[in-house]
């Protein structure tokens, strides 16, 4: 029996089961059309989710295509410079090498056209000298053609390992500054020379792989590296000694101690890397005979120096006389000739250097910049 309670007065009576039955069913679809309006407000929203994931995914691809078109477009131009100054550095360097092979190939005609010149003379009176002499002109057709070949393949290799050769040099001295200049913020002065000597031993044996470079042992008296410059022959074509210091202040006692040095070992050159350069000396320069540089120039002074001593061996190998050789290789190293030719080699290079340098920093700059644009698109 179901009973129902007046709100009022509180008296309970009973409720017919019709009448119990026909509340249950208003209130089941009471509950029913909630349940429906909860469903469809409940799928309303997932609809609405769905279209705001799909355009948040949309705005997404719309801004990826448009970072990869402008890091395309920027890539395409970096290529484009890039391959424009490498075909006008092979181009100049590809005519300076042709020009070479053409003064060469021209010395080499009038030397065969000697020697062809004296075999006709000398078989005159032969009755093999139509044959002969054809003989001679298909061999000299054929090794002239074997030297071309071989000399334009040469060329393109040798331009090509330049261009390695250069560009691992620039990384190498950019690699080696920097550890430099972290080790040498860590260690004492001692320590701190020592790391300067033992870094630049590692740089020259890396870049003149020819040349015999030994540390002079602990102890000695004597510099601190001596570098034998030898020619491809492996013939040797002078010396230079080598003297590093890394302090905070210049001592012209340096320069007489390595111009001691240098006449114990007969060397050819003396070269004083150091951090702290004499008052009128910027980069690089001579102080009383001996050349001073700081350590970012002296890998290309080594390299300057190092060719006018192969180009001296050369001329010194052409003259006759042991004593106008002598005399000549002293004259010539101590002369404002061989200073000028070695200043400009070295100021070129640095230029270049610093022309580099400055033309990355302003990449980098550029780059940061559009990096930025970008993240605020």
């Amino acid at each position: 029996m179901d009973l129902v309670r007046c709100p009022r007065c509180a008296t309970a009576f009973e409720l017919s089961d019709a009448l119990t039955l026909e509340l249950r069913e208003r209130l089941r679809l009471e509950l029913q059309d909630d349940i429906v309006q909860r469903e469809a407000e409940l799928l309303r929203q997932q609809e609405d989710s769905r279209k705001r994931e799909e355009d948040l995914n949309k705005a997404k691809l719309e801004l990826d295509a448009e970072v990869n078109r402008r890091t395309q477009s920027r890539v395409r131009e970096l290529e484009a410079k890039a391959k424009a100054e490498a075909e006008q550095a092979l181009e100049v360097r590809l005519q300076d090498l042709t020009d070479a092979v053409s003064k060469n190939e021209r010395d080499l005609q009038q030397s065969r056209e000697l020697e062809l010149e004296l075999r006709r003379k000398q078989r005159a009176l032969e009755a093999s000298v139509l044959d002969a002499d054809l003989k001679v002109q298909r061999t000299l057709a054929e090794e002239r053609g074997k030297i071309r070949g071989d000399a334009e393949a040469r060329t393109q290799e040798s331009h090509r390992l330049k261009d390695l050769e250069k560009d691992k040099l620039i990384q190498d001295l950019k690699s080696s500054l920097d550890d430099m200049k972290r080790k040498a913020d860590q260690g004492s002065t001692e320590i701190q020379g020592k790391v300067l000597e033992l870094d630049f031993e590692e740089q020259l044996r890396r870049i003149f792989h020819l040349d015999d470079i030994q540390p002079v042992p602990r102890g000695i008296r004597g510099a601190d590296l001596v570098q034998m410059v030898r020619n491809p022959a492996g013939a040797d074509c002078g010396s230079i000694i080598w003297e590093t210091k890394n302090t905070k202040a210049w001592s012209p006692g340096w320069i007489t101690k390595l111009k001691d040095d240098m006449a114990e070992t007969r060397a050819s050159l003396a070269i004083l890397v150091t951090v702290a350069l004499p008052e009128g000396i910027a980069r690089f320069g001579q102080v009383d005979g001996v050349w001073v540089t700081d350590p970012l120039s002296a890998l290309p002074l080594a390299a300057a120096l190092r060719q006018q001593l192969l180009q001296l061996e050369r001329e010194r190998q052409a003259s006759t006389g042991k004593t106008v050789k002598m005399e000549m290789l002293y004259s010539y190293l101590a002369g404002n000739e061989f200073k000028g030719r070695v200043e400009g080699i070295v100021e070129a290079f640095t230029s270049l250097q610093d022309q580099l340098q400055r033309e990355r920093r302003a990449m980098e700059k550029n780059w940061k910049e559009r990096e930025k644009q970008i993240e605020r698109v």
